[in-house]
């Protein structure tokens, strides 16, 4: 049975219209029109229990549209969401329980008290005993790598140490279900690393069903075997990764080490060459050419070492939102 339901999820919210010049400011003055900008359109998936799903879309997509609905920040328009076999905008007690959301560029612990204080805060808030919160603290805690921090002020932490302090206090209730909007939003690559390394051991451990938004691709791929991908308000994509990347990435790189000093001229006539670097050529071959390209290469080139690799992740996901959406590029979303 899954655990996140949304069921042709709709919102709009409603923009004033103005005419220019004056009789169109006391038109609006005194009888206001408006018209309904869409959000969120028609989105419809469903989440299994224990599921980490990656939610990708360019800036004003729908992504923290639909966050804020799945965790009953707002209403939506029209549509049926259930998420822990809660109605979300409800915000019965059971369901805070038993979800979390985590914004990277917001915060939830108190600036100049130590982290310990704000988690004694939530400990409370929640009605965690006393034992039962040292419990979750030491685990917590060790996962996180995370000892004398506690006992600083918020402001003395670096920025990494703060997105750990913000996940333990998000996580100390152990909900079910972890909404994540940009989690590593401005931290250095090791800060990075170190969260999704967090990430991947809680949703193994604790089965925890994850719904993670990120702009670094490094996210999605380590974290994410499935999916969803919304564009101007619609979903577009819903499937693996893999079958993502396999179904829009027409092309291969192909790098080639050559045994003596190339010459352009002669490389050129293989096709698109992308680059030359000394004895290294880069070559961007579509994929059902890509045999009888290496076979030609091999046989006419003294090679000394060759490689082939996909295009960037960004790359494909790019040529996908560039396009308008996969009804352009192939064969639409698969809900």
């Amino acid at each position: 049975m899954s655990i996140i339901t949304v069921d042709r999820l709709s919102k709009f919210y409603p923009v004033a219209v103005k005419e220019p010049g004056l009789k169109g400011t006391l038109t609006h003055f005194f009888r206001r029109t408006y018209r309904n900008i869409p959000a969120v359109q028609d989105v419809s998936f469903s989440i299994e229990p224990g599921e980490f799903v990656g939610f990708l879309g360019p800036n004003g997509a729908g992504k923290t549209t639909t966050l804020k609905m799945l965790t009953g920040l707002i209403h939506p328009s029209s549509g049926r969401i259930s998420v822990a076999g809660h109605v979300p905008y409800r915000r019965e007690a059971g369901f805070l329980q038993k979800i979390t959301l985590v914004m990277g560029q917001k915060q939830q612990l108190i600036w100049d008290l130590p982290t310990l204080d704000s988690l004694r805060i939530n400990a409370a808030v929640y009605g965690i005993p006393e034992a039962e919160f040292r419990r979750r603290l030491g685990e917590l805690s060790e996962m996180l790598s995370l000892d004398r921090q506690l006992t600083q002020p918020v402001r003395k932490l670096s920025l990494g140490e703060r997105m750990k302090a913000e996940l333990l206090a998000a996580l100390i209730h152990q909900p079910k279900v972890l909404f994540l909007d940009e989690p590593t939003l401005g931290l250095d690559v090791n800060a990075q690393s170190s969260v999704r390394d967090f990430l991947r051991k809680y949703n193994q451990q604790f089965q925890a069903t994850v719904l993670l938004t990120s702009h670094y691709m490094a996210d999605i791929t380590a974290l994410c075997r499935r999916v969803l991908m919304i564009h101007q308000g619609k979903l577009i994509y819903d499937g693996s990764l893999d079958g993502l990347l396999e179904q829009f990435s027409p092309c291969r790189e192909v790098t080639v080490e050559l045994g003596q000093d190339p010459q352009p001229q002669v490389l050129e006539r293989f096709g698109h060459l992308k680059a030359i670097e000394g004895r290294v050529a880069h070559f961007i071959v579509p994929q059902e050419a890509l045999t009888q390209f290496l076979s030609r290469l091999l046989a006419e080139l003294d090679i000394a070492d060759l490689t082939v690799t996909d295009p960037p992740v960004e790359a494909v996901i790019g040529r996908v939102f560039q396009s308008g959406g996969l009804d352009n590029t192939g064969d639409g979303a698969s809900a």
